[in-house]
């Protein structure tokens, strides 16, 4: 009766309110104390905070979150979203295709979705709205377009999960490449959809000379020798994902200062929300680290392994309960919380069913950034609404199409497993 009564207190703690690290660090030392007694709770409680913080590994999060917050500081974003702009702007939705395209440049100089998000609104929605476009569909296309950070390297929750799991991060990277072009690519397949469909919502702009579109290239070269230096270091071994980390946000200050107008306003903001940031998905993590001891002494995990394992459905049948577990999951808890609490009982799942570890990742991740745009917590939309000034309401009108291409390529990677590990064999 223990793990039942444990998994309803967690389930009504965050139900009040209670923030989701706190929560699953009451209800793991609650159910340690009624499973093994007082004091090996308290010797969990008192080695697991720093022995947990103290990961050399977890320093890749911070890093990549200073990285991300130095850049969306400066006027580098701006520059990605001009070359986009001067490119596309004169086909009809060009705007919302220069900002998708501008959102993969960022997405492959940082692993934050929230901050694409808010870089990206602050610039694109009042162009958008100076030509005419539609608010909800302008308000769509940002919000989505800002959880291509998630899926393409370096990210943030492929960090999280190959911490957790002991999987390769450089592999997960690679493995993320093929699945990133694919969800751009539809995001824009969207887009020509549905101004097709409708061309009122989003109107042709002017075509800019070519000796204007090619000036506008020489601006983000900074940006280019970045992402070189990150992903090219870690897809070559020359340095370790932490190391690319660091190599990240040391390059992202020097380019911020030197060639994207940072101050000292936007550096104590950047540092501020970084230490918040980090705060934050640490404290989850210690959170999630005492509740996975519990999990670990009631051997739960193993319990739900045999029992799973016993049903009479095949494993794909079984993969696609745990697909839509997530994504009901997404609609409610946060998306690294959802990864910190379902990995210690998921993954051996997973793994004992012989899927690869790696595409897993991938599916995790995929659906970790539809919860992004979905109600009612839908962080990207509230996001991108906050900056703009907008009603929550139209955000989640306009990605609601977008939803629809999402479910289709998740689907697609489900099917082909290959798109998600190819790329990734060619790495030790």
């Amino acid at each position: 009766m223990i793990a039942p009564s444990i998994m309803i207190l967690l389930v009504g703690l965050i139900a009040l309110g209670m923030p989701i690290a706190f929560a699953l660090a009451v209800t793991g030392a609650a159910g340690l104390l009624a499973q093994v007694g007082f004091n090996p709770m308290m010797g969990v409680l008192q080695t697991t905070p720093y022995r947990t913080a103290a990961s050399f590994l977890l320093s890749t999060i911070p890093l990549f979150i200073l990285m991300a917050e130095l850049l969306s500081r400066g006027t580098i974003v701006r520059d990605l979203y001009r070359l986009g702009y001067l490119w596309l702007g004169h086909i009809r939705g060009g705007l919302a295709f220069a900002a998708i395209a501008a959102n993969v440049g960022f997405a492959v100089l940082s692993g934050s979705s929230t901050a694409a998000a808010a870089a990206m609104s602050r610039i694109s929605i009042p162009e958008m709205r100076r030509y005419g476009y539609s608010e909800s569909f302008a308000l769509g296309v940002i919000a989505i377009a800002g959880t291509l950070s998630i899926m393409i390297p370096p990210s943030l929750p492929l960090i999280l999960y190959g911490v957790m799991t002991e999987t390769s991060i450089g592999k997960l990277f690679l493995a993320g490449i093929i699945p990133g072009a694919i969800t751009a690519l539809g995001y824009m397949a969207v887009i020509a959809f549905l101004v097709r469909r409708n061309p009122s919502i989003a109107p042709a702009t002017e075509r800019f000379p070519a000796a204007e579109r090619w000036a506008a290239v020489p601006k983000v070269w900074p940006a280019i020798l970045l992402v070189i230096l990150v992903l090219g270091g870690i897809y070559s071994g020359a340095i370790t994902a932490t190391e690319a980390a660091a190599v990240g946000a040391a390059g992202a200050l020097v380019i911020s200062v030197l060639w994207g107008g940072l101050r000292w306003s936007g550096l104590n903001e950047a540092l501020g929300s970084t230490v918040r940031t980090t705060a934050m998905i640490f404290a989850i993590i210690i959170g999630a680290m005492v509740f996975g001891y519990y999990l670990a002494v009631a051997q739960i995990p193993q319990s739900l392994v045999t029992f799973v394992g016993e049903l009479p459905l095949p494993a794909w049948a079984i993969m696609l309960i745990i697909v839509a577990l997530y994504l009901v999951l997404g609609f409610f808890i946060d998306q690294l919380a959802i990864i910190i609490l379902t990995l210690p009982l998921i993954f051996p799942l997973v793994t004992s069913l012989g899927y690869d570890p790696i595409w897993f990742g991938i599916i995790v991740t995929k659906t970790a950034e539809l919860g992004l745009v979905t109600p009612p917590l839908g962080m990207n939309v509230f996001v991108t609404c906050g900056a703009t000034n907008t009603r929550v309401e139209q955000g989640f009108r306009g990605v609601v199409p977008f939803l629809i291409g999402e479910l289709i390529i998740l689907a697609l990677l489900l099917l082909v497993p290959e798109l998600s590990t190819w790329l990734p064999q060619f790495i030790e």
